[in-house]
């Protein structure tokens, strides 16, 4: 199958991720005294963070390659109407909580890093915080749902479990151990989410082949292939 200019954006999914990693690994090099077993990734891209100049740069085709990727995705299966309502409806909510995310934080970001939570930009950050998590939450247990009674998107679903699972390692670990590991489990759930939007972005780069060849046929709602 040719692959039309929706399913090439699919990659800026597994851009957005790379770019993510690189943001997580090397800006820590310009913020001296920055614990990142401790710290939270935000604290690294915080208005005051000496390495915010760095983060800005890394994390560039991430803070936007992600939501483009999230954004076609959902306009794919809008219109190919694959799978269920169901489906269509947690990958439309995922889509919802990468623009709260995008838009979100760049309104809203740390003004201190590791500042307390005390002025109204950490609060509002705390407030997407929660949108963010709650839509991510729901978004994948529709789709694991989704995927659990239809075949032809078990794949996703399945994908979606995995993701979900990282994403509860976060708030555990950070209960369970003590506050100087709380930047390990936070990226936990940081990763989890983007990683999920990648795995979606190659679903769509290869127009769902791979779901087609997983489950024996892609299909519509309407019981037609779409391809």
């Amino acid at each position: 199958m040719n692959k039309k200019l929706i399913n090439w954006i699919g990659l800026l999914g597994v851009a957005a991720l790379i770019s993510y990693a690189a943001a997580i690994i090397f800006s820590p090099l310009a913020f001296p005294g920055y614990n990142w077993m401790e710290q939270a990734a935000s604290d690294l891209s915080a208005d005051s963070a000496p390495s915010r100049h760095l983060w800005s740069r890394l994390a560039a085709i991430y803070e936007s390659g992600s939501v483009v990727c999230a954004t076609c995705i959902a306009i794919f299966v809008s219109e190919r109407k694959i799978s269920t309502h169901l489906f269509r409806l947690g990958i439309y909510l995922f889509t919802i909580m990468s623009w709260i995310s995008k838009v979100g934080y760049q309104m809203f970001a740390l003004s201190d890093a590791g500042k307390d939570i005390a002025g109204v930009q950490e609060v509002m950050h705390m407030v997407v915080t929660v949108f963010v998590v709650l839509l991510s939450i729901v978004s994948l247990v529709l789709l694991i749902i989704a995927g659990c009674k239809d075949k032809k998107v078990r794949g996703i679903g399945i994908w979606a479990a995995v993701a979900l699972a990282l994403m509860f390692v976060g708030p555990v670990g950070m209960m369970a151990f003590p506050p100087e590991y709380f930047g390990v489990f936070e990226r936990f759930s940081t990763f989890a989410a983007v990683g999920y939007n990648a795995v979606l972005g190659i679903y769509l780069f290869d127009g769902f082949r791979k779901a087609q060849a997983d489950n024996k046929g892609c299909y519509t709602s309407e019981n037609e292939k779409w391809y």
